[in-house]
């Protein structure tokens, strides 16, 4: 899959909003037959934006022209030190936050949601938002922060429960309408709040808050004190999942033949079923990663036999403990080819297995873990009218549309190779440069050693 922009950037001039959905005022396929969407990854950032984060929107807006933007979750970095008067280790947590440190909180979320989502105000492009695992973390849960989002320009989530289109925050559906203007849904985007963390009860004080140390040791290393040492990750709520199915049939009854629409579905944490993508193989192979929690002490590569070319697969699949039949739900419902997700943040892989399409983007963001610079992206996707299931997509890259290197190149490496856990050591070793590295580094320094025993015993 080819990464470079073929669509050229609008003229100067040209002050129309980029999306023709923009300028109609609902979300429907070009007179061309088609209609192009982005998935924004992971921004994952504080009250100030990275600007290589702003600049890698920009360049992907302005190479594309989208039609609309999703945001697939973890927006916000909650456990930000900017953000620590109302940190929340668990969206459960009871103990009262002052007043006072939830409204700083609050303007420093708007602050956050102003800078990214700027370029596509500017540019006259609507966009909608889930949820991941983080944003919740820094005091103001989904409910609000939907309350947030609708403040600015182009924010399409509705209202949680004002139609059978919208279930909950981050849960609801986007029809597309057919480009001859007759209203008929040609195919619909789906959002789905995925959870966050497992419902249960965690250490700290007994109601989900953390000491001053342990929030020290949490901020320094959010992912791997979750991800290695805590309650695993949750999953998609029974009603949603329910919700998935119904709103098929809603559709149907909308275009008045009762047909599941084809649809795609973007959440923020994967389902099980990622991990079928992938091919097991034994530890020593080179660039395998080894699965986290229950899929621990097995390592994979990717299946090339059902993975789109491109593909790459750069950490372990952080899905829940538990498999909830959401991709189930989908197949059972009709129309659903396809659900990408965020959340593991080196991943860029698109994979076929149980008859849909499961697929990531990798962060965007430059101010937490992930790839090297030229790798972090965001995904285009291509539909056209006639056949939406026939979809095109591919990767969006800093190198392709920046350059090679952010401003900021030692954090990039730093957090392309920063480990958590002994599992994050033997992905690392994994590595062919690295261990090619280590070796070097070790055979270096075992001559200097030999050479001074020699000078030693000369004496």
């Amino acid at each position: 899959m080819s990464s470079k922009p073929r669509i050229k950037p609008a003229d100067a001039e040209d002050g129309r909003p980029v999306s023709i959905s923009a300028r109609l005022g609902r979300l429907q396929f070009h007179y061309s037959g088609k209609f192009r969407v982005l998935q924004i990854a992971d921004i994952q950032d504080g009250p100030k934006v990275s600007k290589d984060t702003i600049t890698l929107i920009e360049a992907s807006l302005d190479a594309t022209r989208p039609d609309l933007v999703i945001f697939s979750g973890n927006q916000i970095a909650g456990y930000d030190p900017a953000f620590a008067d109302s940190f929340r280790k668990r969206r459960w947590c009871n103990e009262p936050i002052a007043e006072s440190a939830l409204n700083h909180t609050r303007a420093l979320v708007r602050k956050a949601i102003g800078q990214f989502t700027e370029p596509l105000a500017a540019r006259g492009i609507p966009w909608a938002v889930t949820y991941g695992n983080h944003d919740f973390q820094c005091g103001i849960l989904a409910d609000e922060q939907d309350d947030l989002y609708r403040e600015f320009a182009g924010c399409m989530n509705p209202v949680a429960g004002s139609s059978p289109l919208a279930l909950e925050p981050g849960t609801f559906a986007l029809p597309i309408e057919a480009s001859d203007g007759s209203g008929r849904i040609t195919m619909s985007v789906m959002m789905v709040n995925s959870g966050d963390y497992a419902d249960t009860a965690d250490a700290g004080d007994g109601n989900g808050r953390q000491s001053v140390t342990e929030y020290a040791k949490y901020a320094a290393n959010s992912r791997g004190w979750d991800l290695a040492d805590s309650d695993g990750y949750g999953t998609p709520s029974p009603e949603a999942v329910e919700w998935l199915k119904r709103v098929q049939r809603e559709l149907g009854r909308r275009n008045g033949d009762g047909q599941a629409v084809p649809a795609i579905a973007f959440q923020h944490i994967p389902p099980q079923e990622f991990y079928d993508c992938l091919r097991e193989v034994p530890a020593y192979t080179p660039n395998a990663v080894e699965g986290a929690r229950e899929f621990a002490g097995h390592c994979y590569v990717l299946d090339r036999d059902v993975c789109r070319p491109g593909s790459r697969l750069g950490e372990a699949i952080g899905c829940a403990d538990v498999n909830v039949g959401e991709v189930d739900a989908l197949r059972e419902a009709g129309g659903y080819f396809a659900l990408f997700c965020g959340h593991d943040h080196k991943n860029s892989f698109v994979g076929h297995v149980h008859d849909i399409d499961l697929g990531y983007a990798p962060t965007c963001g430059f101010e937490c873990y992930g790839p090297k610079s030229r790798f972090r992206g965001i995904r285009l996707f291509e539909f056209r009218e006639d056949n939406p299931m026939a979809y095109v997509t591919r990767m969006l890259t800093w190198g392709d549309l920046v350059g090679r290197y952010s401003s900021n190149e030692l954090r990039v490496f730093f957090e392309d190779h920063c480990v958590t856990d002994l599992i994050g050591i033997r992905n690392e070793l994994r590595r062919p440069q690295v261990f090619a590295t280590l070796i070097g580094v070790g055979s270096m320094g075992l001559a200097a050693l030999a050479h001074a025993t020699l000078k030693l015993f000369r004496r």
